[in-house]
């Protein structure tokens, strides 16, 4: 298993020479459906976009993963989480920019660290976004043929299909997900994927991110400035 890899194409990055054919794709179908634009377009290219087609395209997810998939990941927390402790105002606060990487031996993507359970963190956090997208409940039969689908179009290997499909069939809890992070860093990349796979507009998702920031002990203004970082990516 290659989590990075996992976890890049999860989000529609790295399906290799084939990523603007299926792109292009998405968006002609997502705009003859009245769901078109870049950000569903792209929001479609991974297995995550299938997992929230079937709800609502969520603008942000599709531009983050324009900015740069599971890299993106680590440079928004990581500004987001140093613009709070340098106590900036959130509705303030500098946008991260594609050479924001974190530092190297911090707890943020694209590090190689390791969930406080001593799984690898990119796996934490699929597995954060499909807690997030069953939000509401129930992640339909409809999704998951589509991901059994996209899952085989991408190559990934029978150890990935695996993990993905039993996350699936048991989504984590929000009490498994907090138990995942090692550290306040981790929490807020935590919390930040879990907002990519969810619609705040919606009452229950919005409690689902409220609880898990209180699970994941992140303070609201940290969250803000999370929020912030997607708001503008």
């Amino acid at each position: 298993m290659d989590p990075k890899r996992l976890l890049d194409q999860f989000l529609g990055q790295g399906a290799g020479g084939k990523a603007g054919d299926m792109m292009a794709k998405a968006k002609d179908a997502l705009g003859k459906s009245g769901m078109g634009g870049m950000g569903g377009g792209l929001a479609a290219g991974g297995m995550l976009g299938l997992l929230l087609g079937s709800k609502k395209v969520r603008k942000m997810a599709g531009g983050v993963v324009g900015y740069g998939g599971a890299a993106a990941l680590g440079a928004l927390a990581y500004r987001a989480y140093e613009n709070w402790q340098a106590g900036k105002k959130a509705n303030e606060a500098p946008a991260a920019i594609p050479s924001d990487a974190p530092p190297v031996g911090s707890k943020f993507l694209p590090n190689g660290n390791q969930d406080a359970g001593g799984r690898p963190f990119e796996l934490s956090l699929v597995l954060a976004m499909i807690g997030a997208a069953n939000a509401d409940g129930h992640i339909g039969s409809d999704e998951q043929r589509a991901i059994f689908d996209q899952a085989s179009k991408m190559g990934l290997d029978a150890e990935d299909k695996a993990f993905v499909f039993d996350a699936l069939g048991k989504p984590p809890s929000l009490d498994d997900i907090a138990r995942m992070a090692q550290g306040p860093e981790q929490a807020a990349e935590l919390w930040l994927a879990s907002r990519l796979a969810i619609d705040p507009d919606e009452a229950v998702e919005r409690a689902y991110l409220d609880a898990l920031a209180h699970k994941l002990k992140l303070p609201a203004d940290l969250t803000a400035h999370l929020e912030r970082q997607i708001q503008v990516a």
